[in-house]
């Protein structure tokens, strides 16, 4: 199925048209689930919100190109077109999943261990080829536990917050991730996607900041030259090796705006090494007092695992370490990033400032993409529901596929999917993301409340170009230029 909203102008796009609808929401982030989570947002206080008054927005052009209005549909109007039965949720389903996923992992290792040796294979080449396809497909399984996790911090494994807890803490805990922690700020970039002050991750550079970057004035960055093919490369190899490290270290791609944490945790600390800023230190500013003691739980899990792994280290060797868990591990990581670098970064999608942001329009600025196989079955749909997930996040993966269907007509052409070319079409937007979308700024025909979208522009010469923005000082020079022929007159 090709792409409905991820091309550039040329074509005109296909999409749904939008299905006449009530006043849009304006309400900051709810809380969708029946049982107060972190990690949730519910829908009760959205449905009685007055009609705004229209405003004007001016001429807004995504990356590239196309025209942009922004939603006009109600969370409720979502909630309701999906059928009541994709709410339900079911911890012996969820546990099946799981364990399935964990035989899976077990059997490979098995098969692996015990078929891919000297004596079996004699090739030393081959055997090196073989283990590292085990390192792989191993990567790939884990990220579908990891998934199912994933689904745990959201309450949306099954009823009982007790199993979704214990099962998610196990599960994420053996992969390193520490589960309360991440679940706590995870909730957060729920309640704030695309909002470029409050959201948790993946938030772009504005002009401003990706110009200091490059060490060049704003008002310059018309005049940089192309980013190079290995310079874009370098960066995406980086991000995908270290970014979840450094994110769970300390919180890159997430908001530096700590100051504004309640109970003043946040002040004088920033994102970075050293500044207080991760998801292990209970004093960190992603987190209230009430969470403290979750964050030590999360350590404590991480701290098994670790005393497991240096177990395996000490008994069995590096090597075998290095092959039978940290190497499917990096590749977990790398998954983990894509994925989640790619449902947030699109030609298409928008971003949003304080004052134009809402629970609607940000949910909306997400895309769904195709994996294949991968994608729907090893992956559990993460690649492919990710929108639904964003308006509903306690509906279940096995149902999210249905209840994605039932949404596209509310949202219209506000839905954004990416399909074209199915799972390399998914591998290649990683590298097109990497060179269209290097920055957000205002469109230049934006008027009012227009001036808080912000697409991604780049200094590649690829889809709409950046504002050029006059020199500081040349508008004086110029004054200066014409007074004294003013005088002469």
């Amino acid at each position: 199925m090709a792409s409905t909203t991820a091309r550039p102008q040329q074509p005109a796009l296909r999409r749904n048209k939008t299905a006449e609808s009530a006043v849009p929401s304006v309400s900051a982030s709810p809380f969708d689930s029946p049982m107060a989570s972190a990690s949730n947002t519910s829908l009760s206080s959205l449905d009685e919100q007055p009609a705004p008054v229209k405003k004007t927005h001016g001429k807004l052009l995504d990356t590239y190109g196309n025209e942009f209005e922004m939603p006009d549909y109600t969370i409720k109007q979502i909630r309701d077109a999906i059928p009541k039965h994709c709410f339900e949720r079911s911890g012996l389903r969820g546990l099946a999943y799981v364990a399935r996923d964990i035989t899976s992992l077990a059997t490979i290792f098995y098969l692996f261990h015990n078929y891919v040796t000297p004596a079996t294979v004699p090739s030393m080449p081959l055997r090196a080829v073989l283990w590292a396809g085990y390192t792989v497909i191993q990567g790939l399984v884990g990220t579908g536990l990891w998934v199912l996790a994933h689904e745990c911090g959201h309450q949306a494994f099954s009823p009982s917050k007790v199993l979704n807890d214990t099962v998610g803490w196990i599960c994420h805990s053996a992969l390193l991730v520490p589960y309360f922690s991440w679940k706590i700020s995870h909730g957060k970039h729920h309640k704030a996607t695309g909002h470029m002050e409050r959201d948790m991750v993946f938030v772009p550079k504005t002009r401003e900041v990706y110009a200091s970057r490059v060490g060049k004035m704003v008002h310059e960055i018309h005049e940089l030259t192309e980013e190079t093919p290995i310079a874009t490369l370098l960066h995406s190899i980086g991000q995908q090796l270290a970014g979840w490290p450094l994110y769970i270290l300390c919180n890159v791609t997430g908001h530096n705006n700590h100051d504004r944490q309640i109970e003043g945790k946040g002040k004088g600390k920033t994102n970075g090494f050293f500044g207080g800023v991760n998801h292990f230190n209970p004093a960190s500013p992603l987190y209230e007092k009430k969470d403290e003691h979750l964050v030590l739980l999360s350590d404590l899990g991480i701290a098994i695992t670790l005393g497991a792994l240096t177990w395996v280290g000490k008994t069995y060797g590096f090597n075998n370490l290095l092959v039978w868990y940290l190497l499917p591990y990096l590749w977990v990581n790398h998954w983990l990033v894509m994925i989640t670098f790619l449902q947030h970064t699109d030609p298409t999608l928008p971003h949003y400032d304080a004052d134009t942001w809402t629970y609607t329009r940000g949910a909306a600025a997400t895309i769904d993409r195709e994996f294949g196989f991968i994608g729907r079955t090893l992956l559990h749909g993460i690649v492919e529901t990710h929108v639904l997930h964003h308006y509903i996040s306690t509906i279940p993966f096995y149902h999210a596929d249905e209840a994605t269907e039932a949404i596209k007509p509310i949202m219209g052409k506000h839905y954004r999917s990416d399909t074209e070319g199915g799972p390399i079409g998914f591998i290649q937007a990683l590298w097109k993301s990497a060179r269209w979308c290097q920055w957000v700024e205002p469109s230049v025909g934006a008027e009012g409340e227009g001036k808080g979208v912000l697409f991604f522009r780049n200094h590649n010469g690829l889809g709409t170009p950046p504002n050029k923005m006059e020199a500081p000082g040349a508008k004086k020079a110029a004054k200066m230029d014409v007074g004294p022929e003013s005088d002469n007159e």
